[in-house]
């Protein structure tokens, strides 16, 4: 009786023209629904305001509100139909196993979308050592795997052009990859459209949000919960560490870009100068960051996380880390024969981030911030509810 029952929702379900839900999706629906007539939680985020301004919960709100969670875990713990109560109610870990089908869901090309579920640690330091052995191989088949000191010289030993014209197509193809996938989200969640000055108005308090990680500080400015209850701020710290060092990174490329291109100013660049220190205080950034999330994914709850995803959260994290040592090794040891050695492992090392960038974790922070703009949208006009009981 209860498979013909659930057959016929599912031929409603399409006959209204409305995707069927998986499991997960399911499961997040349950929930939300139990969240819905209670509200304890209502001031805790950006998800349950926006929860409240709906009766039901089809496929595509469900993505829009999974990726607007933080999963911060403050209302697994303030909840009193948490399990082992029949309710089982469990908002972080249910949003955080849908996140990640959403990513699938809208990767470009879809053929790569179950990547995400392949994502992990031996992967990632599989391709960045691959990368790197090869870079190694085409050194000693040169004669410079090792050499007298260049003073820093890195195109002496692989030329600009071919640099340049390498990590331009993989950065312009994860680019492009996590643009469509996004873009094929937005478009499914459908955003409300207003006039263009209350569409700025909410992206500036999308950026205001994304980039203090608002709802991170668990609704009440102390933190995320550990699993003894305890708040900490340090999930919050060691993701500003890792995503501004990532930025400043990425300004010393734009920079020294600017200076190849602009004002004929070509590499090796002085310690000094702007390209070297920007990327310094980013390589700091992106050992303290990471090495601090991994800590925390470590002894992080179980009960508030999907466990599945623990590989590729890590994997990400490692390739991280390791673009910063090895980053920071080459600058150390730049004047030394072992340069073109140093230059090969982190160019391996480089090169696996951008390939996974469109398929591991590093998607979640383009998804989120497209369901926070999607809220400041939402917020900034009546509910729907509020205008039916007119």
């Amino acid at each position: 009786m209860q498979h013909l029952e659930a057959l016929t929702r599912e031929a409603a379900a399409l006959a209204n023209g409305a995707l069927p839900l998986t499991g997960d999706e399911a499961e997040v629906a349950r929930t939300l629904q139990i969240c819905n007539a209670c509200r304890y939680c209502e001031g805790f985020c950006a998800v349950f305001p926006a929860m409240t301004r709906r009766l039901e919960f089809p496929k595509a709100d469900i993505h829009y509100l999974a990726n607007l969670c933080h999963n911060c875990g403050a209302c697994y713990h303030a909840c009193q139909y948490a399990p082992p109560h029949e309710f089982a109610v469990n908002i972080p870990q249910a949003m955080a196993k849908v996140r990640v089908q959403t990513y699938g869901d809208y990767a470009f090309p879809a053929a790569l979308g179950g990547l995400y579920r392949r994502a992990g640690v031996t992967m990632a330091l599989a391709l960045a050592g691959g990368l790197a052995l090869f870079l190694l191989m085409v050194l000693t088949m040169r004669g410079t795997l090792w050499h007298e000191p260049l003073a820093g010289n890195f195109y002496a030993i692989f030329p600009h052009n071919l640099l340049a014209a390498m990590f331009g197509v993989v950065f312009l193809f994860a680019c492009g990859a996590l643009g469509i996938g996004v873009t094929r989200f937005w478009r499914k969640v459908t955003p409300g459209t207003r006039s263009g000055d209350e569409r700025g108005a909410a992206a500036g308090g999308a950026v205001h949000d994304a980039l203090k990680l608002k709802y991170l500080d668990g609704g009440h400015g102390q933190g995320c919960n550990n699993d003894d209850d305890a708040f900490t701020l340090l999930r919050r710290r060691f993701h500003h560490f890792t995503f501004y060092g990532f930025m400043l990174c990425f300004a010393a490329t734009a920079v020294a870009t600017l200076y190849h291109y602009l004002l004929d100013l070509h590499a090796p660049y002085p310690v000094t100068s702007l390209p070297v220190l920007l990327g310094i205080a980013g390589g700091i950034g992106l050992l303290i960051g990471p090495a601090g999330l991994l800590w925390l994914n470590l002894k992080r709850d179980v009960r508030t996380m999907d466990t599945k995803q623990k590989p590729m959260d890590r994997g990400f994290i490692a390739l991280l880390f390791l673009t910063s040592a090895s980053g920071l090794a080459l600058l150390a040891f730049r004047d030394t024969g072992a340069m073109a050695a140093l230059l090969a492992i982190h160019l391996g090392i480089v090169m696996a981030l951008f390939l996974t960038l469109p398929y591991g974790k590093f998607a979640h922070g383009i998804f989120r911030s497209a369901a926070l703009l999607k809220f400041h949208i939402e917020k900034r006009r009546p509910s729907d509810l509020a205008l039916g009981s007119d």
